[in-house]
């Protein structure tokens, strides 16, 4: 029994080597040729002197002669007709020969053919190694990693990337080369691997790669718990080498993708990831949903799967000056993700000089929902400090009869009325169906409000065949007065995109006035102003300038003075070389707090609108940049100032700040003020207040403003 287990375990190890050990076949294959040539190396010496008289007479070696007859298959026919050998000597010459054709053209051959087969198939496994610096990494696959190939070549054209999938390789090369990413296939390499474990990082030399996607699989339940494994184990793996003196170079950055937006929040203000900025890597959180709404709010336009750019009308409309009298309203139909995350980015940039408490011009976020009296309770618990100072609304459209309830949220109210309501921000809920008659008529009189109202509409239901059915069958007034429809769909754009060329050109249409005067009017299509979002294959955009300014308005701060509140003087700026001040706002970046660092590209993110704002303030069209440069007046820089402090409010607010209560206020207790100040490490900040109650540090958002065109010139618009 113990024999056969034995002669079971040595079959086994011998099949596992020929099947998955390409180099010990080979040595498998040569010990044999060892084996045959010392067998006939040592019968051929017992056979006689005929082979060595032939061996001197051709004047071969007696130690080759037994790879001659082994190796070249004329051998044994030339000793049989050149030699008068012993029938011993033919015999054991014949069976050599024999051995040979064997072991050569059978066994080497199928050795080489397995080799070459067996490359190829670990080819298309993923399971071949080529990239060993310099290349980009992304760690998973899903449909938004095209996007993400996409960007990484329009920034570094060029290079490699290696995609790193537990997904089987031949799967992900076919779905790739269905993609935007397709025209780059020849430069992607797809290795096989888990993202968690450091075996497949040296495989991979991921310390050596110029930067690291962490995508994974948004479909995952689990998907940001794994992203976020995955970080600890690259900065465990770095710290390896590093104490181990291996570690020559780290990748500049680790952009990490996450999908649940209360674990992209929480990651707004939390130094969970510090350890990595400590390797001198800097640490990008992107969220698919928040990376749309940029896309849509600031950067206004996408790339499509031509390699185009589809630009996206500005939500409100031609820009706002300090004297227009109509607000930014943006309707969102459903609470889904996308609804959230866009209603929380436009708050956060959509900020105008036109709003002050008296004109109540507020920047209103409408969510359309059927369970809008339970959404509402989740959207103000997620923002409760928020609604602790801002009225929300709410309006039940379910019955014959609108009914309106405006008011705090009261559960957590803890401030009196003359406290509340200075932001320029604010919420509305109505409860009803998109596609009942009651809300209908709602959005139909918004649309006729087109003298109150910067109206947009979004609709982000989570079927995306509904939000093509309502795109289509919205109210007549809507297409009437060109008011812009967001539809969401799910991957492709082509629908709603050749549906609003197909309507963009103008035809004549005619009304006749109450006094029988015929008018005509240029007019677009029916669906001339609808607008896709949210393809999952054409999602990641990483604007570098926004990254830039970011950094550049923190470097503004860090280098100011305080006691004075002034920035160092532009002509001291403009002194030192470009690339001098670029490297100084990177290594001041590195070592900013990550509440801080979101703080500042909030205010980057805003520099679009202000820039809007300020061409209508000076009687520009929207479009018209060649004056983004110009010094700031005195009275703009007041205006922006103001501008900049609503938006410093609400930002603070959805991070999670909360205003001071009157026995923690600096202007009830001014003996107090340096202690009080201090709160802001506990998210209690003095600073949350109107702008005409700050003290002196009301002149950083003075300064901030003066210097927009000076961030403009160091970062400009790509």
């Amino acid at each position: 029994m113990n024999d056969k287990r034995t002669k079971r375990s040595i079959w086994l190890t011998f099949d596992r080597i020929l099947s998955h050990d390409l180099g010990k076949q080979v040595l498998i294959l040569l010990g044999i040729l060892a084996f045959i040539f010392v067998i006939s190396t040592i019968c051929l010496h017992f056979a006689g002197p005929d082979w060595q008289a032939y061996c001197q007479n051709k004047r071969i070696s007696k130690w080759v002669f037994p790879f001659y007859l082994l190796i070249d298959g004329n051998a044994f026919s030339n000793f049989y007709m050149d030699s008068a050998s012993s029938s011993l000597t033919v015999i054991l010459t014949c069976i050599f020969y024999f051995a040979g054709i064997i072991v050569f053209t059978g066994m080497t051959i199928s050795v080489m053919t397995n080799m070459i087969s067996r490359r190829v198939e670990k080819h298309q496994d993923g399971l071949i190694h080529y990239l060993k610096s310099g290349h980009i990494i992304i760690m998973g696959y899903d449909d938004m990693v095209p996007s993400i190939i996409d960007e990484v070549f329009t920034r570094y054209p060029g290079t490699y990337v290696l995609l790193m999938t537990s997904i089987e390789a031949f799967k992900v090369s076919e779905r790739l080369r269905k993609s935007v990413a397709s025209r780059h296939f020849d430069r992607i390499i797809i290795n096989y691997g888990h993202r968690t474990t450091i075996d497949y990082y040296r495989q991979i030399n991921l310390e050596k790669a110029r930067e690291i996607y962490i995508a994974g699989y948004r479909s995952l339940p689990a998907h940001d718990a794994i992203n976020v494994e995955c970080v600890d184990s690259i900065c465990d793996y770095l710290n390896r080498l590093k104490q181990d003196g291996k570690l020559k170079q780290v990748p500049s950055r680790i952009t990490c993708v996450f999908e649940d937006l209360d674990t992209y929040a929480a990651f707004k203000t939390t130094e969970i990831f510090n350890k990595v900025g400590e390797l001198g890597i800097e640490f990008v959180p992107y969220n698919f949903y928040a990376g749309w709404a940029r896309q849509v709010f600031v950067n206004r336009k996408y790339k499509d799967n031509a390699g185009g750019y589809l630009d996206y009308p500005p939500v409100y409309g031609p820009g706002i000056s300090t004297s227009d009298t109509k607000f930014v309203h943006l309707v969102f139909v459903g609470t889904t993700n996308f609804a959230v995350a866009f209603a929380q980015e436009a708050a956060q940039v959509l900020h105008f000089p036109n709003f002050n408490q008296d004109r109540n011009l507020k920047t209103r976020i409408t969510f359309i929902e059927v369970n809008a009296d339970k959404e509402i309770s989740l959207f103000a618990t997620r923002n409760r400090h928020f609604f602790e100072v801002q009225p929300l609304i709410f309006k039940d459209c379910t019955g014959p009869e609108p009914q309106d309830n405006s008011c705090n949220y009261k559960n957590l109210l803890k401030f009196p009325d003359k406290d509340c309501g200075f932001l320029d921000v604010e919420y509305e809920f109505i409860k009803g169906n998109v596609f009942s008659s009651e809300v209908q008529s709602l959005i139909s009189e918004w649309a006729n409000k087109s003298d109150e109202q910067y109206l947009s509409i979004f609709l982000t239901l989570a079927d995306q065949r509904e939000n093509f059915i309502m795109g289509m069958n919205m109210p007549d007034n809507i297409y009437d007065r060109g008011i812009p429809i967001f539809i969401r769909q799910d991957r492709s754009d082509n629908f709603v995109i050749n549906l609003r060329e197909n309507d963009s050109e103008e035809h004549d249409y005619s009304h006749v006035l109450p006094d029988n005067t015929l008018v005509t009017e240029k007019r677009k299509g029916r669906y001339s102003n609808i607008y896709p979002f949210g393809m999952n294959d054409m999602s990641y955009s990483n604007d570098e300038t926004l990254l830039k300014r970011a950094k550049l308005i923190n470097l503004l701060h860090t280098t100011a003075d305080h006691s004075t509140y002034r920035f160092t003087d532009i002509m001291s700026l403009n002194a030192k070389d470009n690339d001098e001040i670029l490297k100084m706002a990177d290594e001041a970046w590195s070592e900013l707090q990550v509440a801080k660092k979101w703080s500042n590209l909030y205010c980057a993110y805003c520099i679009p609108c202000k820039l809007a704002s300020l061409r209508a303030m000076r009687g520009l069209s929207p479009t018209d940049t060649s004056h983004d440069q110009d010094d700031l007046n005195d009275d703009e820089i007041l205006q922006m100032a103001i501008v900049e402090h609503n938006r410093w409010n609400v930002e603070k607010l959805l991070m999670g700040f909360r205003k001071p209560l009157p026995h923690e206020d600096i202007v009830a207790h001014p003996d107090h003020k340096t202690a009080l100040r201090k709160n802001k490490d506990l998210y209690i900040h003095s600073d949350i207040r109107p702008f005409d109650q700050l003290d002196g540090i009301k002149n950083l958002d003075m300064q901030i403003s003066k210097y927009i065109p000076w961030i403009i010139k160091m970062a400009p618009s790509q």
